[in-house]
């Protein structure tokens, strides 16, 4: 059942019931600047992802090494295991409200996030936020895959003998961990050129899979422990100020971790079943896992602490300490499933449709996700992860603070500024039309922007050592001093000021957002601008 008011007639496109809205008028996407097969709206028809698809989906990115690594990060600060876990939790809770509010527009239209974008920032202003979102998830891409070479790099170990990881070095590293890395990035390439729906299967089945074996990790170490290590009697060096001093930071890093899901959430959830599935999916599948994987690294490492007699964080380097063949075997495989699992659907679904956004002509989405791949070697993902401080707390937070304008714009402009009705058809075409604006850029969402993340970033500064060494790229003072303060606090203040900006500039101008119904219908072919 679908209803149909006089301006949606005009504009080509029908309300189902249900609120999920169909493009009738396909012949708005003819042109090749603008959209190609994997840009354009899904029809409702093949709109099948449901409740499950969408908490597997969660629960297969969440169960990664990065995110098991995050409480022993927070932990190494000098939280206790219980500080850590509510702040992975508290953090995981916040960044799911932009998640949802920016979910919404893909399963009621059935578009991707650059397509979405467009709405906000113009037809060719979409690019940048699309870019930005790219850029990091690159970045995210080559860290994962680096982590699952390294996988690779010790399971073979085992397999062959000292001669495999004693190999001949090539820079810091064995050539058989160059060699690890690489396999493992085919690997990833090999799924994903498959296409979405093989994406869709795999993560349906390897959620359970990493789930399962995950807590067989953590009975096995218990057992073999015969009890818990000291790690979970330990209070933890932070009190008082120096607590709330490094909470904001930690707090931030946590969201910066799933900061650029916030953004392109809609290129998951334009396959939406309804709102209310693909909304009780999300909620039933973020918080929960991350909070329980939080845990679980945490009881197992503090079980590694008693066996093994050190404190080993990382599971790929505890499942190459398994006695039992085929124990290790097992657990290095789940890694890899876990890696592979969170890596191809957080990192490298979102750049294939951004590098497809701008240049939707010559590049679909496996071109897309192979432009991502290459890309993700030469960002030298190795120099990401070797050191923890650069990791959560400079990465994660200036990631989090550049990203935050960006969701905040799009949240706004979508709720607040369109209450939620965008012109599909507009979205596609060029020289007129509601996203128009001049030339194809919205610049109060560019000013918006650029205002927003010097607000939220300009204040980004590195940590000093005991040595007194800096341990970041950035001033130890901030990039801009007066700013510094904000920085412990850059996605949230990021994502408010973008989107009271957004909104502000947007009302004052009082920019168009929808046809009147009583115009005359040769009105929409003129060209919109603010």
């Amino acid at each position: 059942m679908t209803t149909q008011s006089a301006s949606a007639a005009r504009e080509g496109q029908v309300e189902n019931a249900d609120g999920r809205v169909e493009l009738v008028d396909r012949g708005a996407l003819d042109d090749p600047a603008l959209a190609n097969s994997d840009l354009v709206p899904v029809p409702v028809a093949q709109r099948n992802w449901h409740t499950y698809n969408y908490t597997a989906l969660w629960v297969g990115m969440s169960h990664n090494i990065p995110s098991w690594l995050l409480a022993s990060g927070l932990v190494a600060a000098g939280m206790s295991w219980q500080q850590a876990v509510f702040i992975i939790l508290l953090a995981n809770v916040i960044v799911l409200v932009p998640i949802l509010l920016n979910g919404h527009g893909g399963t009621k239209y059935g578009i991707p996030f650059p397509v979405l974008a467009r709405s906000s920032f113009g037809i060719f202003g979409a690019n940048l936020p699309a870019l930005i979102r790219a850029l990091a998830a690159t970045c995210w891409f080559g860290v994962q895959t680096w982590i699952g070479g390294e996988g690779i790099f010790l399971l073979a170990g085992k397999m062959f003998g000292s001669g495999w990881a004693n190999a001949g070095h090539i820079g810091d590293f064995a050539w058989t961990q160059w060699l690890s890395f690489f396999v493992f990035w085919l690997i990833e390439i090999a799924i994903i050129v498959r296409g979405i729906d093989t994406l869709k299967h795999f993560e349906n089945w390897a959620a359970p899979v990493v789930l399962a074996a995950a807590i067989a990790l953590l009975i096995y170490m218990w057992i073999k422990a015969g009890g818990v290590g000291d790690i979970l009697s330990q209070p933890g060096t932070l009190h008082g100020h120096a607590f709330w001093k490094a909470f904001g930071p930690a707090l931030m890093g946590m969201i910066g971790f799933w900061a650029t899901l916030s953004l392109n959430i809609s290129d998951f959830t334009r396959f939406g079943g309804s709102q209310k599935q693909q909304a009780l999916g999300q909620t039933y599948g973020l918080p929960t896992t991350m909070t329980l994987f939080a845990l679980l690294s945490v009881f197992v490492t503090s079980a590694s602490e008693k066996v093994y007699g050190e404190v080993i964080w990382d599971p790929i380097q505890l499942a190459a300490r398994i006695d039992n063949w085929v124990g290790t075997l097992l657990a290095l495989a789940t890694v890899m499933i876990a890696t592979l699992a969170v890596n191809i659907a957080a990192n490298l679904v979102s750049p294939s449709y951004d590098f497809a956004n701008a240049v939707p002509k010559h590049i679909n989405f496996r071109r897309g996700a192979l432009i991502t791949c290459v890309l993700s070697v030469l960002i030298m993902p190795w120099e990401l992860v070797s050191n923890p401080s650069i990791y959560i707390f400079t990465w994660l937070n200036f990631v989090g603070a550049i990203l935050g304008p960006v969701a905040g714009i799009l949240l706004a402009d979508y709720w607040f500024v369109r209450r939620r009705q965008l012109v599909v058809r507009d979205l596609y075409t060029r020289g007129r039309g509601l996203y128009w604006y001049r030339g194809g850029w919205n610049w109060i969402a560019v000013l918006s922007f650029v205002v927003a993340a010097i607000l939220a970033g300009g204040g980004s500064y590195s940590g000093v050592d005991a040595k007194g060494n800096k341990t970041g790229p950035f001033p130890v003072d901030g990039m801009i001093p007066f700013l510094k303060p904000l920085a412990d606090y850059g996605w949230i203040i990021g994502l408010v000021a973008g989107a009271v900006i957004h909104t502000v500039l947007m009302k004052l101008v009082k920019a168009p957002v929808s046809y009147d119904d009583s115009a005359d219908t040769a009105e929409e072919d003129k060209g919109v601008t603010v």
